[in-house]
């Protein structure tokens, strides 16, 4: 779960007389993610296509192409079934001769279309102005000019013109006629020639001696003619689509499957009577591998597991299990097969190419298939919007799944858009079929749960109360704390933020731990562990009772037995180990030390002593000023808190407006009210609610203004809810997806995993 599915490395050797029949039973079983031969072992070259590959990729570029004409897709026909038929290549020609004719005959109505298009919108202006287009043309001691312009600045550039002697204009709508008589000094175009520095559109006139009205009637006239044939076409279209869809998608599978069979030679070794081919696929596989081969060639191949690979920082193994296939091998032989196993890596490391039992081997990194459960599988799409885990990397998907869905529901907690939440992401999960949005509807959905979850603990229901007054019978257990009555919770909401920061950085520190223990535990101890120590220290001293005085008292008030939150908790003891003398400086005279101070001290000079091992001198300056990371990381999840109470606000914001709201005085301070049953000032008349003083309305609520202010309100009701739903989004979503990202990613991931992309593919009859 924490790690990928275990990958091993196997090969293939054989006689080119069997190549063919082990690359088809390879494909057919989908299992093996081929390895490239990069042509550097001597006697060895890549091999060639087989024959016929030029003539069935030239074949699969054609039937692509007619299934892009069509718009095909498997969702629309059903395949047909079995194998190609005899004379399929004929029946492949027909359809191509006939749906290219379609397709050219197509393109010409549409360019045609789209020149009588241009023709209706050149002609438009003239239409506005109303004059007939054989007045506007022909003339020889008058220019005349259609544009669109600002007919004031026309009118003034004209009259300023001295190009212009004298001169006409007609506007309608933005277009303007002018028609001049130009000076004797005039050049060949006064009237261009006048507007110079006036922003104006010209307009040719048309060549017809139709009014405009006539020539756009016999414009729009072709224009309906053309799309009525465009319609026809398109008909035929779908005719073809239904009649041969089928055989097309069949044909396209059967010939990508030729085609990456044909090319596969592309990436063995080969020699002029001999193949060699390597690649990787899960362990768990291997004997299926080989038991599909040899169904099929018998011993005319040698088979051999070469490697499982271990999981380290350099993906492929520097240590492996002994590979041990029939159960006899004795420890004497186990023994020798690892020691010329690390010798033959050394070697390989070198730029060798021969393993212990004498094949030749390609070296690369294992591909990765992440090897979570299924709750946790949608969660891989969060992980690899970064990019996919190394195969030596620890996968964070299960703490993804753990995690994410629980801060988005902490920061919301409303049962009414949790169910909102929870509708939207089954309806993307049910509804369409590409994974990724299956994904983000069952995070979704997971992200709804928990904020239903917070929703009932709180007590709210689209930002109102009365859940908790139903569920509870002396409140819900939980309030975010924007009340006066209750605002202690808003201080325990940034303490629990912090604590959940303090967890998660925690076990982001334990997994870079493991990742670099390849290193050496020293080594793993000093990126990591001292920084964990560092953080630890540093935080239970800030909660812990030593100088009390000095810090906030909702740091020890918060968790204590009388607190908002009763779980016992009022900071940890001072555990002292031993006091600094009395003659020590006056700041540090007799001061007690205790373990969490001991704690953060180790870490800190642990953590330096990491950094002067990779910078020297200089990392003594450098770990001191990244030792603040420790406090302000932490102080990250500060948003978490922040997150909470702005969204409440805007909830009870939303609801006052249309509710209104009165102010109680209780035990523990003011309490606000929505008016739900009784308008706030009706409440504040009678003075009292449940023994407590009504002291003043905050807001009188449109729902109580009369029916036009009340269905004004339920507008603001609905917009400021979905605003707030939108925003939960956004705020909730990527704030916590920037905690997993930024804070805690950072710890310990850097991603760049190989696809595990199989040698095959999946039949289309298996997919339906």
């Amino acid at each position: 779960m924490l790690r990928p599915e275990r990958m091993s490395k196997v090969s293939v050797t054989g006689s080119r007389g069997v190549m063919s029949p082990v690359i088809e039973t390879i494909h057919g079983l989908n299992l093996v993610h081929l390895s490239d031969y990069d042509g550097s072992w001597e006697g060895f070259d890549n091999g060639d296509p087989i024959e016929g590959a030029e003539s069935a990729s030239e074949k699969l570029v054609t039937v692509r192409a007619l299934e892009s004409t069509l718009d095909l897709s498997v969702d629309e026909v059903d395949p047909d079934p079995g194998a190609l038929k005899d004379g399929w290549e004929d029946r492949l020609e027909s359809i191509r001769t006939r749906i290219n004719e379609l397709d050219d005959r197509r393109n010409e109505i549409n360019d045609e279309l789209r020149q009588v298009n241009e023709r209706i919108d050149r002609v438009a202006p003239f239409a506005t102005l109303g004059i007939d287009l054989d007045l506007l043309s022909g003339f020889n001691s008058v220019d005349i000019l259609v544009g669109e312009g600002s007919f004031d600045e026309v009118e003034a550039a004209l009259e300023a013109a001295d190009e212009i002697r004298a001169y006409e204009t007609f506007t309608d709508d933005g277009v303007v006629a002018i028609v001049a008589a130009p000076s004797e000094s005039a050049g060949d175009n006064p009237i261009d020639d006048a507007l110079v520095g006036v922003e104006f559109t010209r307009h040719d006139v048309p060549e017809t001696d139709q009014s405009p009205e006539a020539y756009v009637a016999d414009l729009e006239s072709r224009k309906a003619e053309l799309e009525s044939q465009l319609e026809e076409i398109d008909a035929e279209l779908e005719e073809i689509k239904q009649a041969d869809g089928d055989f097309l998608l069949r044909a396209e599978e059967e010939l990508s499957i030729e085609v990456q069979q044909a090319e596969a030679p592309l990436q063995f070794a080969t020699t002029e009577h001999a193949f060699v081919a390597e690649g990787w696929l899960p362990t768990e596989e291997y004997d299926r591998l080989v038991s599909g081969l040899n169904d099929v060639v018998g011993d005319s191949v040698e088979i051999e597991e070469l490697v499982r690979a271990d999981y380290n920082d350099e993906g492929y193994p520097t240590r492996t299990e002994a590979v041990e296939h029939d159960g006899t091998a004795d420890s004497d032989e186990t023994v020798a097969k690892e020691e010329e196993e690390r010798e033959t890596r050394e070697a390989l490391a070198d730029g060798g190419s021969a393993t212990a039992s004498g094949a030749v081997t390609m070296v690369d990194e294992p591909p990765v298939i992440q090897d979570n459960v299924g709750p946790a599988k949608p969660f891989e799409f969060l992980l690899r919007l970064i990019d996919r885990p190394k195969y030596s990397e620890l996968d964070p998907t299960i703490v993804l799944l753990l995690t994410f869905p629980a801060f988005y529901g902490f920061m919301l907690g409303d049962l009414g858009y949790g169910l909102l939440y929870t509708g939207v992401g089954y309806l993307l999960y049910s509804q369409f079929d590409q994974d990724i949005v299956r994904s983000l509807g069952a995070i979704g959905m997971w992200a709804g749960g928990f904020t239903m979850l917070f929703g009932i603990l709180y007590g709210e229901v689209f930002g109102l109360h009365v859940l908790g007054e139903v569920l509870f019978s002396d409140g819900p257990p939980l309030r975010k704390g924007i009340q006066p009555a209750f605002s202690q919770f808003s201080q325990a909401w940034l303490l629990a933020s912090v604590f959940i920061g303090l967890g998660h950085l925690t076990i982001g520190y334990i997994f870079g731990f493991i990742n670099d223990l390849e290193h050496g535990v020293a080594d793993a101890y000093f990126e990591n562990g001292s920084w964990a120590l560092l953080m630890i220290g540093l935080w239970m001293w800030i909660f812990s009772v030593q100088g009390e005085g000095a810090k906030p008292a909702f740091l020890f008030e918060t968790f204590s037995s009388e607190g908002p939150i009763p779980i016992g908790f009022d900071g940890f003891p001072v555990m002292e180990v031993f006091s600094l003398p009395e003659a020590a400086p006056a700041v540090l005279g007799g001061l007690a030390v205790g373990v969490p101070m001991l704690i953060a001290l180790f870490g800190f000079v642990t953590m330096v002593y990491g950094e002067v091992r990779h910078y020297g001198a200089l990392g003594i300056i450098i770990g001191g000023l990244e030792s603040f990371n420790v406090f302000g990381d932490v102080l990250s999840y500060l948003r978490m808190a922040a997150v909470i109470l702005a969204k409440a606000g805007m909830a009870f914001v939303v609801n006052m407006l249309f509710f209104g709201v009165y102010v109680v005085e209780g035990d523990s301070g003011a309490e606000w009210h929505f008016g739900t049953s009784h308008a706030p000032q009706y409440m504040l008349e009678q003075g009292t609610y449940h023994g407590h003083e009504v002291s003043e309305v905050m807001f009188g609520g449109l729902l109580h203004g009369g029916i036009l202010m009340a269905i004004i309100g339920v507008f603001v009701l609905v917009l400021g809810h979905v605003v707030v739903l939108l925003l939960g989004i956004t705020s909730a979503g990527l704030q916590g997806i920037r905690l997993e990202y930024v804070e805690f990613f950072n710890r310990f991931y850097e991603g760049g995993g190989r696809k595990f992309e199989p040698f095959g593919r999946e039949r289309i009859d298996d997919d339906n």
